[in-house]
């Protein structure tokens, strides 16, 4: 039986609620334009068709929103009772995102979501239609304040830390809301949640054309899902580019984990597309490769190398001595808060500060490790890298597939040959693919960071509470049974109501 410490215990039971929150995010904010989208057309053309499939789909989105608040807000509680040290150090600047998510999105999705289920006969069309968008602005806008503060997690700017209050502080809270990696982020997790909802609109409507139910529904929820799902499937793939260019310019190591490269690739350098990295070893065997696209991808340019992992742990080491600096700066001030040749210390290597905490890990005595603990903190920034490059290409995959179904679908609905068998089968067996590729992608953010909980800044290890890991053992198993309890409800409604179709709405049976 693998033992867990306190640490462990606390990223599992986060990254088991997280993505078990996440199943229901994407759904909500596809599902949610979508609604917006066949609303828009009833008002234009006053169709009941339109209106029949607007009620049918947001009686599905209802039940998928009820269960991601549930599962939601557990998580922002985890963030002062697993960990309370991380809150302390941060909270002045990752609280406020959170706090304005709350205030201006939760409130304004929660608000409105009732006006959109009670108010289609207390409501003018033009009314219910604007409500209709207020709720698909509430999703959205809530993403975006959670990206926010993630997108500072993997790239803390706007800040700076305060050796007084021992506390990081907000400088310029634009540079904090305009961060390049959390609008990229924002995009690139809007727009596969809006993959994720057209590939749920069009798999349900396959499964009801394959039975030959709800025909005209069916056809018509496709055309829209088809529409709109290749234009995300589209936009995920370029932006997905616009992250990782932006990953290489602020986290070298997550790329060159994700590559499995140990060795600096140079220019123009070339994309793994397949291999088998051997972490214990450093090495990855077997790879196909092809040129040019990682340099293309990663650096923009054919005349830049990308740095390897071996390469990075030798700068880590020099950041590491350089963070020895600040940390004994750091001593000092604690003493003398005066101590003006301090200050400058510490001031010229603050950004270098955090490395030194990884030496945490191995001795109080920061200021007095040894080379072999220096060069074993160093070797820690190195994810797993196994993990990374096999999460990254499946999801890539998936969202190349997407394209291809979404292109498929839109084709077949313009030639009016829905009725495909092969393409029904090939669109409801899609279903899972996309919170597949979701998951995967989160795998890949929040694992390629490891081992910093705010980059290079905060090692994980320091910012968890302090608990016993029985009582942590036990907080999962609830959060396990009572989750997976959750899961069977979520499906068993979602089957219901879908076997159940949109007559349901009308005949109550």
């Amino acid at each position: 039986m693998v033992n867990f410490d306190v640490v462990q215990l606390s990223r599992l039971q986060f990254a088991l609620t997280a993505l078990y929150h996440f199943l229901f995010v994407p759904l909500t904010l596809g599902l949610s334009v979508l609604l917006g989208i066949m609303e828009t057309v009833y008002v234009m053309t006053g169709r009941e068709i339109w209106r029949e499939m607007t009620k049918f789909w947001g009686l599905l989105f209802g039940i998928n929103v009820a269960m991601g608040v549930a599962t939601g807000i557990t998580m922002e509680f985890q963030f002062g009772t697993n960990w309370a040290y991380y809150s302390h150090y941060v909270g002045d600047v990752f609280g406020v995102p959170l706090a304005i998510e709350g205030l201006m999105a939760f409130f304004l999705e929660g608000a409105f979501i009732g006006l959109f289920f009670f108010g289609w006969d207390r409501l003018s069309k033009a009314k219910h239609l604007l409500v209709t968008w207020l709720v698909a602005l509430g999703a959205n806008l809530s993403a975006l304040w959670i990206l926010v503060a993630n997108g500072w997690m993997q790239s803390p700017v706007g800040s700076f830390f305060n050796f007084q209050t021992m506390r990081m502080e907000v400088s310029n809270f634009y540079l904090v809301l305009f961060n390049p990696v959390a609008q990229a982020k924002f995009v690139h997790t809007i727009s596969a949640g809006y993959v994720t909802g057209s590939i749920f609109v069009l798999s349900v409507s396959a499964y009801y054309l394959l039975r030959k139910k709800y025909v005209h529904l069916a056809k018509r929820s496709i055309t829209v899902a088809a529409a709109f799902g290749l234009a995300s499937a589209l936009s995920v793939v370029v932006l997905g580019d616009e992250s990782g260019y932006l990953t290489n310019l602020n986290q070298k190591m997550k790329i060159a984990a994700m590559e499995g490269m140990w060795e600096t690739e140079p220019a123009p350098a070339a994309i793994n597309v397949i291999g088998f990295p051997d972490q214990k070893n450093h090495v990855t065997r077997g790879t196909i490769q092809i040129p040019y696209l990682l340099g293309i991808i990663a650096t923009r340019s054919l005349n830049t190398e990308v740095m390897g992992i071996n390469d990075l742990v030798k700068i880590t080491k020099d950041k590491i001595k350089n963070g020895m600096v600040a940390y004994s700066a750091l001593e000092t001030l604690k003493k003398d808060p005066t101590n003006l040749s301090a200050q400058s210390n510490l001031k010229n290597h603050e950004a270098e500060l955090g490395y030194a905490l990884l030496l945490k890990r191995y001795t109080d005595n920061v200021n007095g490790a040894s080379p072999e603990q220096i060069d074993k903190a160093a070797w820690d920034t190195v994810p797993a890298v196994a993990t990374l490059f096999w999460s990254f290409r499946v999801m890539v995959a998936c969202g190349l597939f997407f394209i291809l179904l979404f292109a498929i679908a839109f084709f077949l609905s313009y030639r009016q040959q829905l009725e495909r068998r092969w393409f029904l089968w090939m669109a409801f067996l899609s279903l899972p693919l996309p919170w597949l590729a979701a998951e995967l992608g989160w795998i890949v953010a929040e694992m390629g960071r490891q081992p910093w909980v705010i980059e290079g800044m905060l090692p994980t290890f320091l910012g968890n509470s302090s608990h016993d890991a029985h009582s942590l053992y036990i907080s999962i198993a609830g959060f396990v049974l009572l989750y997976t309890l959750l899961a069977v409800v979520e499906v068993y409604l979602m089957v219901k109501y879908i076997r159940l179709g949109p007559d349901y709405l009308t005949t109550g049976e």
